[in-house]
Order: C-alpha cells, then structure tokens, then sequence
C-alpha cells in the first residue's frame, strides 16, 4: 500500500501482512504516520514491526502514540525516558516489542523515525491484546465482610480530566478519621483529617502521586487497605502508608453523570529548540480591536512564544519567556520602545493562559487573569495595519533571512487554545498542511514528560527540571552526586582514622548510599583501638529518690541516633560495650529469697527486652561481676549490693553482649526502705572496630573468583573497594544479565568501568600516572544511575560520562556476581580485594574466602600504603587486620604520633634522663643527675626540641658524661657549645640574629657529627639560674626525654625535679603559654564522667572529666638529656687535622649562623665552622 503521510488500518489489518505487500508511503519524511483503528477500546500487550515484502524498505526506529478518540495523542514510553522504539534490520525479521506497562486504547498510530539509508519507509505490523473489559466507575469490595477488622478493602477507579484540582473520593472511618483523594495541580494526594470541626484543621498528607494527571487521559486509582496498612497505586506507581484502621467505609461520590464528554481542544508540542509553527494573519483593524491568545505548559524558565513584524513602521514585537515570566517588547530600529512583564514562575509545568489585547489606544497583557495595561496614543498607529504573519516559536526554513534570526531560546512545551482575533485556529488543518507552514511539532497531542514524577533524587535531594532533563539539588542531605545517591561522609570512625584525622565530632553514615541517614558521634582516636561515643540523656552518676508510694523507679534513656542508626553501629564493630554502674547502702540490687530481681533494666533492639543480670557478668545469670569472679563483699550472696550493707558499695562493669545493647532504661526496686540510698549511672555507648573496612580476600590464581547473588542496581549503583596487586591486569568484579553487564577490571596502568543498560557498551576508564600494580592499597569508586556514569581511582580527579536523554536507564541482570573474576574463569584478578560495598552494603570476602578454593581470608601488608601516615619517626606495625602507629621512639605521643608533648618549666624544676651508670644511682640520692656515661660511642647527635620563652640567658639543653664531655644549648642569643676533646678548647656556635628570648614559639634541628664532648664549670653556674618557659617535643636521637618523663615516669629512667605538669604551650595555636592552661585528654568520650563518691550532690554527682589535667607554672630547664656519651680516642695529631663538624639547623631559617669565640665567658675558647 503506497499512501502519502497518513493511513488508517481496520483492526482486520492489524496484524503483519505475511505474503506481499505492506504500508509505503510516496514521500519517505518525518511527516508520515500510519494510524490503527481497533474498533474498541483494547488492552495492548505487544507490538511487532516487519520490513516491506521484499524490498529495502523497513524502519529502525519509530513512535508509539495511543488515544480512545483518534484525538488527544498520547505517546507511550517503555521507561520514564525512553520514547523509541527499536525497528528492523531486514525486511523479513519480526521484531516484537512486549510493553512494560499495557496501554488501553482504540486508536494506535506509529511515526517514523529513522528508516534504510538505502531504501524508504516500509512496514508491517501486528498489535497483541485482548478487549478491554469496562468496569464500573468505582467498585469497592471487602475479602471478608463478616469481619470487618479483619477485612481487606478495596477501592479503585479511573478518571480522566482537563482540570487540575478537585475531589476524587472522600471515605469517612470511625473515630472522626477521614480519608480524601485530592487532585491538586495535577498530582494526587492522599489527606487525612480528624475530629469533628475539619474545616479548622489542616489535612496531613499521606502521600502524592502521579503528575500531570490532567491530560484527558485515563487514568487508573486503586486503594487497598488491610489493618492499618494502605496501598495507594496511581497507574504503574505504588507507595505503602499507614494509617489509623478504617472500617466500615462510608464513600461519598457526590453529583455523577454516567458519561465523559471528549475535549475539543488541539494541543500541539514544541519539542526541539528548533520547532516552529507559522500561521497566517490578517486584520483591517476596522474594529480597532486586535487581540492574541493562547494557552501554554513548559518546564523551561525561557523561550520564544510570539513574535511578529509591524512591516510599515520597520517594527518587531517579541513576546517570550525569561526567569519563568512573560516579556511583552516591541523594538524599532534595534531600539527598545516598550516592555511589559508580568507573571511569575510560569515554568512549573501547568497550563497558563496568555492574552494580549490593544483597543483603542490601551494595550493589555494578561497571564492568568492577572493583567497590565498600559495607555498607548502614540503607539496605536503600529497596529492599524494588515500584518504578513504571526510566528510561534523560531523562524521556517534553513535559509533565514537576517531580519528573522531568533535572539531568544527556542520554546519546548505544549501550546493550546490559540486565538487570533478571539477566532480559534484550527491545528488539525495545520497538521493536514491546509493552514500555515511548521516544522518539528507535534500536532493534536502535549508530549510533556514529568521527569520529577516519580523522582530520582534520592535522599531527600530536590528535584527540579527543564523540558530536557532533570536535576537534584542534593545541598544538606548529607549526600552528592548527580541523584544525591553517594554520601559526602565516612561509615566508621575507623575509616576517618585512616584518613588522618584526629580525635572530634564525625557524621558517619554506616550504608553509604543506603536509607539509614547520617549520624553525629564522636570518635576518640586516642587508643590505639578506636572508639565511637554515643551519648544518651543521662550518663551521669545520678541519685534515686524515692517517691512515696512507689516501690520501683523507672528511668529510661533516650538516644540522639534513630533506631535503625543505633542498630547499624552495633552490628558493623566488632565490639561494642556500655558501663552499668549501682552504688548502694542498704540497697539490694538482683536476688530477693524468692528469686526474682529487685531490680532490672532493659537493653537491645527498641523497647528492649528485660535483663537481670549487670555489668561485667553473662547475659541471664542473675549476678554481678563479683559473683562471676567469686570475689562478692559476702560470699553468700552474687552482687556486692545484695549483701544489704550500711556501707556504701557497688555493682559495676561493662555489658558487652551486643545482642543487648544499648540500655534503654532501668528498673531500681529496693529503694523505698529506710536508711536505703543508691545512685546509678549508665555509661555511653562505646563501640570500637569496624568489620566492614578490614574485610579482605587474597585471590592467589587467575582463575579463583568469589560468587555472591546478583547485584540489583537498577537505577542507581555505586561500587567502591580497595585493591593491591602485582599483576597488570585482572577483572575486579563482573555481573552479567541477557544484554546488560557490568563490569570492572584492571588493564595495565588504568581502571575500566564497562557496563550496557539496553544502550549498547559503554566504558568509563581512568589512567593513572604511577603504576597500580606496586602491591600498595587503591581505592575505587565506581557510580552510574539514570544521569551519569562516573569512575575515580584513589585521589585522581573524577572521570564522568553522561547517559543518554531519552535512552533505557535500568540495569537488568540476572547471573550471579563475581568478585575476582569472570563466569568464563579467565582474566581473573590476582591479588587483594577489601572493604567491597556496592550501594552501601559490604560484602563478607572473608567469609566466603573460608569455603572457597584459591581464595584466602584476610590480607596483611598494611603498612606499605598507611606507612606515611605515623608522622615523627613513629614507626607502622602491621596487624592481622589493619596496623597501629608505634610512636616509642618518637617525641610525639597520639594515634599517629602527632600530639606535641610539652610542659612548662620554672627554676625549681629539671628532668634528667639516664642511660647508663658507672656507679649503682638511687633515685632518692643527693649525687647531681648531670653525669651521664656509655661505653658505646654515638656517631653523631640529632636534636631536635621547640621551645618559647623570655629568659635571657638560660640553659635549654645539657648533654654531658662522667668523663667532662659536654654539649649544651644556651638562650643569649642562640649559641650551642661542645668540647670534644679535654685537650681542645670548647666549641662555640652563636646565631647572628635576633634574640629568641622572645615568648614566640621557636623549632630547632641540631645535626652534629663529632667525637667527644667535656663540661665546663661555668655551664654548672649558669644552669643554677634555672630555666623559665615552655618546652615541647623535646629529642635526642631515638630518646625523647620530656615525654617519658611527662607519659612514662615509672618505667623510664628519669629522674624529676619539682612539679611537672603537661601543658599544650608547645602549640603553635596556643595564645597565652604562661597561664594556667586546661589540656584535654580525651578518655571515654566527651562526655566522660570521673568516679569519686557517688553521693556527694543532691541531684547528679558524676563530674564530667575530659581528662585535663591544669598545668601552671613549670619549672626551668637544665633538660640534661644524658645520653650515652661516646669517646673515641684519637691522637691529638688526628684531632688537629679533623675535618671542620656539621652543625645543621634545619627547621629556624629566619636566623643567619656565624661561629665565633665567645669573648665574654669563655676566654681562649678555640672557635669552628659549623652548619645548623
């Protein structure tokens, strides 16, 4: 059948044509549309396409549009984007396309797309179905009417409409409660009301669904409501609700007519930039009326709407879109005469009425009835004229002419309505090419697309949209991306450890990507385990007061973290405890001669379950930790407190059985006696170990994998792990569904993600400049949802790939997951794989690995990627899973020995570290510390300290030896002596500088190659004055003597002079060194409570100690570090002809070095080149 542009096919013919033959028509354009006429409404299933009978004319991809009227077209869409349909490849193929969702209509119509290059338009096709059986307007039914609490009612319809808001059905339940289906702007919601006066109380909304709803298209509402439980469905989408049980329901239908009239309005789309639609118009102006209108829908803030020309008077009026408002302008000559905005945020998808009239010398322009007019005397001679043409939207043709270039974006969205001179145009002419000229539109149909309904911005992430696309506006969710799908924080406090931080407040959100929302804790990173804090209420000691008449005092315990955040901290440590603590004086606590507990608390998942027993014992054994260590106050007995004592005791220890965590209250019974008192105290959730960041597998052969159930990543995927390997190339993970896949693997020195959603291949590769196959740990994280395809590899900037607008967007798969390797058993991974989470979810490796061939659990090797991370010579010690930073032979204290330890000094105070004795040394004795002596002879010195102070002259540093060897550091300016040998005179280095004696914080690095070194008695003399001021990270080659002398006093061999306090005056940030100054140590948490006695206030008594201990004023400084001092005899002829010693300052560039003799203490004093 040959037919120009249009052909409409009996159900008869609606099937493909097997023998000879098929639809053609003369002219292969955009313009042709074959039409099916099914003779009834009919549920559509299927659609097959076939080429013309032996020939090369077949299509590769077309339209499906659907109406009930012939009129009203509707486009029907396989996904929520993707419009097409696939065609053919030959002419004899068939190729079947099963909807999704069916459509029911009567009328079908396909449009052309794209056809054989090398042929024409050629086609037939065959519908599948059945007829559509009508049903009542609305039905309603119970599965059990007897039983009406028991009962699943039922209530559906459908209902299609041109206007955007009204009531669809109000059901009134008891209790007042009342139910009401709304349309509002197009969207359906679900209200609920409750109480007698309604009308003076907002309705809470339950739900909304659907969008646009006001198409004049069928539209099918079922809701189902079974106890408390409400499925509401709005054609294909779904959302489950609860709400208070309705029985016996009262519906209230209102005024109902058995018929639905058919609009007679012609919608036509603009949906190219490029689309136009040209129409003719013509006045005498004789009524000296002339007057434009139309109705619009658009999700665009800005477009072109109207323009014509005033070809007499060389003018131009343009009516347009901008910021979602209506620009009235007529130019001349380039220049602006007039301007006329009106309305507001015109961009939301709703239909808005445009008019524009000019009568008698008044111009008007009106948006929804809102209007502006504005008198025109001088402006009413530019519409006495007969005009050539009116242009909606953009120009015709390719060839446009100067004068017709657009300086406007183009329009996308629906017009209706239009009227020129109050006469309606007729659209379907324009479309049958008897009216006007258009090029790109979409004539007798409004193709607008929700893209926010349903929306997929997760996370609360806001949706917003333009005719094209949509985005989320993700800001304070907590989340990022392009679908708010990826969150911006850590899931442990282990993993913001190895990050590098410190201890602090952390949000961390425990699924990643998952539903659980981010949570505020606190990490304390001081131990080397890792502690997550979560506080409740109460934490404090606290006093039970009796009440009169009541024998049992309840408190409960309320926690800041939802539920679902609680549960998920405890189940990813791996060890989680809470301290439980009752101080009693005649108040027992568990065992009563019946046995039943006096008192009880209840831990676990909310509301909890009851437990009696207390910390530090077993779950259900009714004791105390005494009774489990058999060291109880009375033996008879299994809790201190149970032995009824008029002294104060206690019951405390530490509940770790994670099953029953948190405590979320207590229980307290024997309180009411006389002379009975008790306090209690619930300690804070603590919770170290994060099982999901070491979780690990080794895969030692390319063909070992393991497999897991299939991932399901429809719509939003993320995938992030870590590996170290030294192979160049192995497939990470791979999952493969009929045409679908994804996959991600290792090729040489970059990292591919490849994956297919329908769209055909696609890949997503990062390079990177330094070789991954350096067995060191790499992270990647690898992201696709509706919008974008993304790919990073460890810091290296994020590569991303948009998907196509109007392509298939849901990952199907249906094999199971491989981890390490491939379904063929070929480029398999070798090496290891950890902390695997895919949307959130960790996978267990090491568990798997247990009961799988070639895989092993676990993977040590640590250090070589979190090495860098113990800072000051601290060293990194591997763990079965993880590593700890060893900072013994650092200055340095903290996780990551980066915590300065420093103290204050005062004259009365001194430390002096000994290494090695000649003589037994008391620590009680009167003999000066000073001496200090080794037999093995250091190679050098390298000393490094930072101090402040505004003492001048003082002594910082005395290193010196039985045997008269000395070094010394004095504050005059900066000077450092030494003697190498008793036959030499000292040495004498001095800054040319500024003094130092400043009170600014000052680093020093002293590296010294030398010999020997001999004390002198005027040094002794200038060490009794003593020293004032602030020294931090004091150390002497591998000794650090200030911090054992502050952190391990009773196992190093230090002696103390005076009081010594630690203080954080070594801190760059510390404004004022010389007050009393509050140093925290972060212990529990930060809100720890100190033990004390338990009563000593009315009401909480537990002091909350951080740990700060108060440094004043410390002490002065002759830091006789007594280091092992080595000589080395050499003759004085090879001293003499000694090369000149290094001295190198390294970290105090603003001071300029020179040696010279020191004339004023140290007569002859034999002065050397040195570097500092």
């Amino acid at each position: 059948m040959m037919t120009d542009a249009f052909w409409q096919l009996p159900l008869s013919l609606s099937r493909l044509l097997l023998g000879a033959g098929g639809w053609s028509p003369l002219i292969s354009d955009a313009y042709q549309r074959l039409e099916v006429d099914l003779g009834e409404r009919t549920k559509i299933t299927a659609v097959a396409t076939q080429g013309r009978y032996g020939s090369s004319d077949w299509l590769t991809s077309y339209l499906l549009m659907f109406s009930d009227t012939g009129h009203n077209w509707k486009q029907y869409r396989q996904e929520d984007s993707l419009g097409s349909f696939p065609g053919n490849s030959n002419a004899d193929s068939v190729v079947q396309h099963k909807l999704q969702q069916p459509a029911v209509a009567r009328f079908l119509r396909l449009i052309p797309l794209d056809w054989n290059p090398s042929g024409r338009i050629g086609l037939r096709v065959e519908t599948y179905g059945c007829p559509y059986s009508e049903s009542h307007p609305l039905t309603s039914k119970s599965s059990d009417p007897g039983l009406e609490q028991k009962s699943k009612e039922v209530v559906s319809l459908e209902f299609k409409t041109m206007k955007n808001s009204g009531m669809l059905l109000h059901a009134e339940g008891q209790h007042g409660f009342s139910l009401s289906l709304e349309l509002d702007r197009g969207k359906l919601l679900l209200l609920l009301r409750q109480g007698r006066a309604r009308q003076h109380q907002p309705p809470r909304r339950l739900a909304s669904l659907g969008s646009l709803l006001d198409d004049q298209h069928w539209h099918h509402v079922a809701l189902e409501q079974q106890h408390s439980h409400l499925n509401l469905s709005v054609d294909k989408h779904m959302e489950k609700i609860q709400i208070p049980v309705l029985s016996n329901w009262s519906i209230r239908q209102g005024n109902v007519s058995f018929f639905c009239p058919e609009p007679t309005s012609v919608a036509v789309t603009f949906p190219e930039p490029q689309s136009f639609l040209q129409l003719p118009w013509s006045t005498s102006f004789s009524s000296g009326t002339l007057s434009i209108g139309f109705q619009f829908r658009t999700w665009n803030k800005a477009g072109l709407l109207i323009t014509f020309d005033l070809p007499q008077q060389k003018g131009v009026v343009w009516l347009y879109l901008s910021e979602a408002k209506i620009c009235f302008q007529i130019h001349k000559a380039g220049r602006k005469l007039l301007e006329i905005n009106a309305g507001s945020a015109l961009n939301d998808g709703q239909w808005h009425s445009v008019d524009f009239i000019s009568r008698h010398g008044h111009l008007t322009v009106s948006v929804d009835k809102d209007k502006v007019t504005l008198f025109l005397f001088f402006f009413v001679k530019y519409f006495c004229l007969t005009l050539g043409f009116l242009l909606c939207q953009g120009c015709p043709g390719e060839g446009q002419k100067q004068e017709c270039r657009n300086p406007f974006e183009g329009f996308q969205g629906c017009m209706r309505l239009i009227t020129l001179d109050n006469q309606l145009v007729n659209l379907i002419t324009v479309q049958q090419r008897l009216l006007g000229n258009y090029s790109q539109l979409q004539i007798d149909m409004c193709g607008i697309t929700d893209r926010c309904s349903p929306s997929h911005c997760e996370h609360g992430g806001v949706c917003t949209q333009s005719w094209t696309a949509f985005q989320c506006n993700c800001s304070d969710s907590g989340y990022n991306g392009a679908t708010c799908h990826s969150s911006v924080f850590e899931s442990s406090c282990e993993a913001y450890k190895h990050n590098g931080n410190t201890s602090g407040y952390f949000y961390i959100d425990v699924d990643g990507s998952g539903p659980i929302k981010p949570q505020l804790v606190f990490c304390n990173m001081t131990e080397e385990n890792t502690w997550l804090v979560i506080q409740h209420n109460n934490s404090e000691l606290t006093r039970v007061r009796s009440s009169p008449g009541v024998n049992q005092q309840a408190v409960r315990f309320e926690y800041p973290a939802e539920e679902e955040q609680l549960l998920a901290v405890i189940r990813q440590s791996e060890h989680c405890q809470q301290e439980l603590s009752y101080h009693c004086r005649k108040s027992r606590l568990l065992n009563t001669q019946e046995g039943s507990p006096f008192s009880w608390w209840l831990g676990g998942p909310s509301p909890g379950r009851v437990q009696t027993y207390w910390g530090g014992a077993h779950p259900g054994s009714q004791q105390c930790a005494c009774g489990l260590q058999g060291n109880c106050v009375d033996l008879q007995h299994y809790c201190n407190c149970d032995a009824d004592r008029s002294e104060w005791t206690e019951d405390s220890g530490l509940v770790t059985h994670k099953g029953n965590l948190p405590v979320r209250s207590l229980v307290l019974g024997d309180v009411q006696r006389p002379g009975s008192e008790a306090a209690y105290r619930v300690g804070p959730l603590r919770c170290r170990g994060d099982k999901n960041f070491w979780n690990a597998a080794f895969f030692d052969k390319e063909t070992s994998y393991l497999h897991f159930p299939t991932f399901h990543g429809e719509l939003s995927a993320d995938i992030s792990f870590l590996f170290k390997t030294t192979a160049s190339s192995g497939v990470f993970l791979e999952n493969l569904g009929i045409k679908d896949f994804i996959r991600i693997e290792l090729i040489s020195s970059q990292v591919v993600f490849s994956f297919d959603v329908g769209n055909g291949p696609r890949e997503v590769s990062v390079y990177s400049s330094v070789p991954l196959n350096d067995n060191r740990w790499h992270q990647v994280q690898a992201k696709r949802n509706v919008k974008e395809a993304s790919l990073q590899l460890d810091g290296l900037p994020v590569v991303r790939q948009q998907a196509p607008a109007d392509g298939h967007f849901h990952l199907q798969l249906n094999s199971q997951l491989f981890i390490g390797g491939t379904a063929s058993r070929q480029k398999g991974f070798r090496g290891c794989i950890r902390s695997l989470q895919l949307n959130g979810a960790t996978l267990d490796l090491e568990e798997r690995a247990k009961i799988t061939p070639g895989v092993r659990p676990g993977c040590p090797g640590h250090c070589s990627s979190y090495g860098s991370l113990c800072h000051h010579q601290g060293r990194c010690v591997e763990k079965d899973n993880g590593f700890h930073c060893d900072c013994s032979q650092s200055a340095y204290s903290g996780v990551f020995c980066q915590t300065e330890v420093s103290a204050i000094f005062k004259p009365e105070t001194s430390i002096s570290y000994i290494f090695k004795e000649p003589f037994e040394f008391s620590r009680n004795s009167s003999t000066s510390p000073l001496s200090i002596s080794s037999n093995m002879p250091p190679k050098g010195e390298d000393i490094s300290l930072s101090f402040r102070t505004t003492q001048s002259p003082a002594l910082l540093l005395l290193v010196s030896s039985v045997r008269r060897q000395y070094l010394t550091l004095l504050i005059n300016m900066l000077e450092v002596r030494y003697k190498l040998d008793s036959s030499q005179e000292a040495e004498v280095l001095r800054s040319g500088g500024r003094s130092l004696a400043d009170g600014q914080l000052h680093s020093l690095h002293i590296r010294r190659l030398t010999d020997s070194v001999v004390l002198k008695n005027y040094l002794a003399r200038l060490g009794s004055l003593g020293y004032s001021g602030c020294l931090s990270v004091v150390r002497f080659n591998s000794v650090s003597p200030l911090k054992a002398a502050l952190l391990h006093p009773n196992n190093s061999p230090v002696v103390i002079s005076g009081p010594l306090v630690q203080s954080s005056c070594g801190s760059a940030a510390s404004a004022n060194p010389y007050a009393a100054e509050n140093t925290n140590h972060l212990s529990d948490d930060p809100g720890s409570m100190g033990s004390g006695q338990p009563l000593v206030n009315a009401m909480k008594t537990d002091s909350v100690l951080i740990g700060g201990v108060i440094a004043v004023v410390i002490f002065v400084v002759m830091t006789i570090l007594a280091i092992t001092a080595r000589f080395l005899y050499r003759r004085k002829e090879t001293y003499h002809s000694q090369e000149v010693k290094e001295v190198k300052q390294e970290d105090s560039q603003d001071f300029h070095y020179n040696h010279q003799a020191d004339s004023h203490s140290v007569s002859g004093e034999n002065p050397k080149e040195f570097f500092l």
